[in-house]
């Protein structure tokens, strides 16, 4: 019997200490894990959908609220703003690209948004199938959609009012899928995206004049002369948005906000201060779990480190009896060793394992709410050294009693004993 063989034996004969080392140790590691798992990938998913776009122009309001519902697609939007007055401010020569975006619409939880071929070239979105929209009541859908929704190329579909899925349904009028966008692992793999002059069509002419819109082959054909009519009346009333995303021409561009939140009725929020502040405001919460983590795991080092002493005070005849049968005291040593690594290594495997459940779970939870896609479950870099710090704990708490069997006097224990 080898003295891996020989550290098993010795941790199964005391089941419940050993549970319990393990156990704690198991705990730190899926905390820690799982969250290295959550910071890395919601910092990647933040920081690559906010990537390029310097200032976000809307209603005036909660600023983060803002920016979330207009470049994350999480919240929502804050109000409506006159597209004229959006346009006049971004005509500034130190803005280099302002994308519209309309809002307030859905079809089954997934937002449909009225943008232009812009908002698809800052993402680096592009058509897998079919083509781009070109006009009212075509979209394009992103590949979660595609799945979450089982719409394909070609089907027809009504919206309806408002982000929840709930809302009254814009019934006599239907948007058709033009195209299926390919998958970037950003915001545009959930959206629907269709020209904004399509919100426009049904939120101010009515479902009459949308579907007239839309061309031939769809509802409200019949109604042509009520539409014009509605269109007329409606002729002298601003065309509003929801949101204008801004990118600048150079840094200097960033003193724009101040005068748009001090001399306009809208707001101007800087995307990168925001996310900064939420992510500062997140992080004391999560350096308290890692904190609480590091700390189950030093308790978890000093239950393997009295579970260990306990059990050289119990073996000490045992081993002094090794010991005379020829077995040296360096072999003893890493026997006690072993037993600790062993532990820390049940407790890194399972911890592991666990925390990829944790991710399943809540990536399960958002991605039903919000659809992003969490479920990245490859081993991280940083979770190399985490086994490196579960090793080292274990060892440094095995090694502690171990060194018991360099002071043990082989006669007087087994004449004792």
């Amino acid at each position: 019997m080898n003295l891996f063989q020989i550290s098993w034996r010795n941790l199964t004969d005391k089941p419940l200490s050993s549970f319990l080392s393990g156990l704690l140790m198991t705990f730190g590691i899926t905390i820690i894990s799982l969250l290295l798992l959550l910071n890395k990938q919601l910092d990647d998913q933040f920081r690559k959908n906010i990537k390029g776009i310097d200032m976000v122009v809307g209603a005036k309001g909660s600023p983060l609220q803002l920016i979330l519902s207009s470049i994350y697609q999480i919240d929502s939007p804050v109000g409506n703003i006159p597209i004229d007055e959006a346009e006049r401010l971004t005509r500034n020569p130190m803005i280099k690209t302002a994308i519209p975006l309309a809002m307030g619409d859905n079809y089954k939880s997934f937002r449909i948004v009225g943008t232009n071929k812009k908002y698809l070239d800052h993402f680096e979105a592009t058509v897998g199938q079919g083509r781009l929209f070109q006009q009212d009541l075509e979209v394009v859908i992103g590949p979660r959609v595609a799945e979450g929704a089982g719409l394909k190329l070609g089907d027809t579909f009504s919206g309806s009012h408002g982000l929840d899925q709930d809302g009254e349904e814009h019934a006599n009028t239907k948007y058709k899928v033009v195209g299926l966008l390919k998958a970037t692992n950003t915001v545009t793999d959930q959206l629907i995206l269709t020209p904004v002059s399509s919100v426009w069509a049904i939120h101010e002419h009515g479902h009459g004049s949308a579907a007239a819109a839309a061309g031939p082959g769809v509802e409200g054909d019949d109604h042509d002369a009520e539409v014009h009519e509605g269109e007329e009346a409606h002729e002298e009333e601003p065309r509003e948005i929801t949101s204008m995303l801004v990118k600048f021409r150079n840094p200097m561009g960033m003193m724009l906000a101040r005068g748009i939140n001090t001399n306009s009725k809208l707001q101007a929020a800087l995307p990168n201060i925001e996310i900064n502040r939420l992510f500062s405001l997140l992080g004391v919460g999560v350096d308290t779990l890692r904190g609480l983590a590091i700390a189950i795991m030093l308790i978890s080092g000093i239950s393997v480190f009295v579970s260990l002493y306990n059990s050289l005070k119990e073996r000490r005849y045992e081993m002094a009896l090794m010991l005379s049968m020829g077995a040296t005291r360096a072999q003893l040593f890493g026997m006690l060793l072993l037993e600790g690594l062993v532990l820390a290594l049940i407790g890194f495997g399972l911890g592991v394992v666990l925390s990829r459940i944790g991710l399943w779970l809540f990536s399960s939870t958002v991605s039903s709410e919000y659809h992003y896609d969490l479920s990245q479950f490859s081993i991280l870099p940083e979770e190399w050294v985490l086994l490196g710090v579960a090793v080292l704990i274990g060892l440094l708490a095995a090694a502690l009693p171990a060194l018991g069997v360099y002071r043990m006097n082989i006669s007087r224990t087994l004449a004792e004993d």
